[in-house]
């Protein structure tokens, strides 16, 4: 690990005013992480959205100096730091806008599993909540499932849905709202120990940075940009979950919720999702595996919808061959490689869609079902 190359990825993120969006414009702007802090003030405040006052906070000293302390700290800690340029840096969260330039990983830093499913709820589960949650996640486990388990190690579901992977022998990822100097809440400082032996506590923010609550706002959108999909198993009318849901439909992530009374509290929240056609109504895993296409036997559209559109054109068939035969590819790559505008392949990719053959996967990558 260069120590000294550590520092700046660090320091990035510290500077005032300057979030990943504008981050990432300057390092592509100077040409290098180090170019940023090296660059001359006249320079970088003709970037667009830099400006003379940002350009003083970049020269400050203050901001690497705080980086080189929390180099320090990784070292002695056992963090294995990911900068989004990295390739161990995970690929679902590559593709969000807003992801962190880096985050500090404590335990299996490995991201290889083909389903990632975000779980999270209210901290004021019941037992209803708690039942549904345990029940989805056994479920998955004993129908071969490889799933990992994303939440963020607070009361009620997340914590619910972190043992419930544990005890079923399946991996799970904790995403903090504070930095790895402390654990909250305390009390599940067991878990998060036994979360470092089959996953990781993953964090955007340096050690000392406490538990303040737009914290735990900042994190949830890294929840949703892990996974694949977002489980809502309980929630209120307003919540930390509920702005989860929102994050996963902005980063193309399908949203599911389990529905409640209606005169329950906390299922009043996923109700209304439901409602809104915000999240799709899920009653256990089946549903789960059936429209995220998990079930290896089992086609993610029903056959007889394919039947119904046996007659494809010329161009159809050229994008249908095209998304068959190369995995995980974006609509610019599909237009680049069948010599296509961009228009003409939307349109077409939506008529496949319609007709069951292609499905527009997390990450805004194609997926042909033929």
């Amino acid at each position: 690990m260069n120590d000294d190359n550590l520092k700046y990825k660090i320091g990035i993120g510290l500077i005032p005013k300057i979030g990943p969006v504008l981050a990432r414009r300057l390092i592509s702007f100077c040409g290098s992480i180090e170019g940023v802090f090296r660059e001359k003030g006249n320079n970088l405040s003709r970037i667009p959205g830099i400006g003379k006052k940002l350009a003083g906070y970049i020269a400050e000293r203050a901001v690497v100096e705080r980086a080189a302390r929390e180099v320090e700290y990784i070292a002695a800690n056992n963090i294995k730091p990911l900068f989004y340029l990295d390739s161990g840096y995970p690929e679902r969260l590559k593709h969000c806008d807003d992801a962190p330039l880096i985050i500090f990983v404590k335990g299996d830093a490995s991201f290889s599993e083909s389903k990632v499913l975000a779980v999270v709820g209210t901290r004021n589960a019941t037992g209803y909540g708690k039942d549904m949650c345990d029940r989805l996640i056994q479920d998955l486990a004993r129908n071969n499932h490889d799933v990992l388990v994303v939440s963020g190690l607070a009361y009620g579901i997340d914590i619910c849905a972190h043992r419930a992977a544990l005890d079923n022998n399946l991996r799970t990822i904790a995403v903090l709202g504070h930095g790895h100097g402390t654990i909250y809440p305390h009390t599940h400082k067991e878990v998060a120990g036994r979360i470092m032996t089959r996953g990781a506590l993953i964090s955007e923010f340096l050690n000392d940075e406490l538990p303040e609550p737009p914290n735990f706002i900042r994190r949830n959108r890294i929840i949703a940009g892990l996974s694949d999909a977002v489980v809502i198993v309980e929630s209120g009318e307003k919540g930390g979950a509920l702005i989860t849901a929102d994050l996963a439909d902005s980063y193309n992530r399908d949203v599911f919720a389990f529905p409640g009374r209606i005169t329950d509290r906390y299922s009043a929240g996923c109700n209304r999702l439901i409602k809104t056609n915000r999240a799709a109504l899920i009653e256990n895993y089946h549903d789960l595996e059936y429209m995220l296409g998990w079930k290896s036997d089992k086609p993610a559209y029903p056959n007889a919808q394919r039947q119904l559109f046996t007659g494809l054109n010329g161009d159809e068939s050229r994008i249908l061959d095209t998304v068959s035969g190369n995995s995980d590819m974006t609509i610019d790559q599909i237009s680049l490689y069948c010599d296509m505008p961009m228009s003409k392949v939307s349109a077409i990719l939506l008529s496949l869609e319609f007709k069951g053959l292609v499905k527009c996967m997390p990450g805004k990558v194609y997926k042909a079902f033929i």
